[in-house]
């Protein structure tokens, strides 16, 4: 039985002390039995996001990491860092990064391995652009991405990763697969994780949603047997917004 997660991923937004205000609301609320909350918030918060966390279920997670331990890339952080600072995930690959800052399959892939060598569970984001839906390609910009991804990972690192299916289209914009679509797509993503090593290993890799999910819908989503939860943006930046996420996971 897989553990739904649901993790809220911030962006760029808020402040150290409007983080810290975030979490002592939805501290206790948002631990629910069950459900794996995350929060996953820019790096200038996650030391005192951590610090806070202390004691708690709630899982902190930062946004991207730079593939290499240490060098010459101003203003990367590295996974020697985030190791060092306490933080459990890191989104690897979301549509953002590939679409603003040319992050292709192969960069995502090694920051998929540099996630594991630092101990971090890596959330791997994969999805298709408009004109590719359109085209009918979607479950093979899944394909292709998620081999890439993967590319290299031994079995016990590939049940770890959690994957977020995330439509480009559908981010920020309000507009979002229905959960039977959301469903197809993603019970494809898990056979091509059981073409690449087993039906154990897919069994156990958790598979997100993330695209406009908000508190009314996210129930409707993580009823379909493949889903495990969602990756979350505006809807997870207040706090009554994302304990509801998070009771809605249960």
């Amino acid at each position: 039985m897989r553990k739904p997660i649901i993790a809220g991923n911030w962006k760029m937004f808020k402040t150290v002390s409007e983080a810290v205000s975030f979490f002592s609301e939805v501290k206790g609320a948002a631990e629910v039995d069950g459900v794996e909350s995350v929060i996953c918030a820019p790096y200038t918060t996650l030391p005192a996001l951590v610090e806070a966390a202390k004691g708690t279920s709630i899982a902190i997670g930062a946004q991207n990491l730079h593939f290499e331990d240490n060098g010459a890339f101003t203003g990367e952080i590295s996974g020697v860092m985030l190791s060092d600072l306490g933080v459990k995930y890191v989104i690897v690959g979301h549509s953002e990064r590939r679409a603003y800052f040319a992050e292709t399959d192969e960069i995502v892939g090694k920051k998929v391995h540099a996630a594991f060598k630092h101990g971090l569970t890596p959330i791997l984001c994969v999805g298709e652009k408009l004109e590719e839906r359109e085209a009918g390609e979607t479950k093979n910009v899944c394909k292709v991405q998620t081999e890439a991804a993967f590319q290299g990972l031994s079995a016990e690192q590939a049940a770890q990763v959690v994957i977020a299916y995330e439509p480009i289209w559908a981010i920020g914009t309000g507009k979002s697969s229905t959960s039977e679509d959301a469903e197809d797509v993603i019970a494809y993503i898990r056979e091509v994780v059981k073409g690449l090593y087993d039906a154990s290993v897919a069994d156990a890799v958790r598979i997100q949603y993330g695209g406009s999910v908000k508190p009314n819908n996210v129930r409707e989503y993580l009823s379909q047997s493949n889903i495990d939860g969602a990756l979350v943006g505006g809807a997870s930046l207040e706090p009554a917004s994302y304990i509801s996420l998070v009771e809605g996971a249960k």
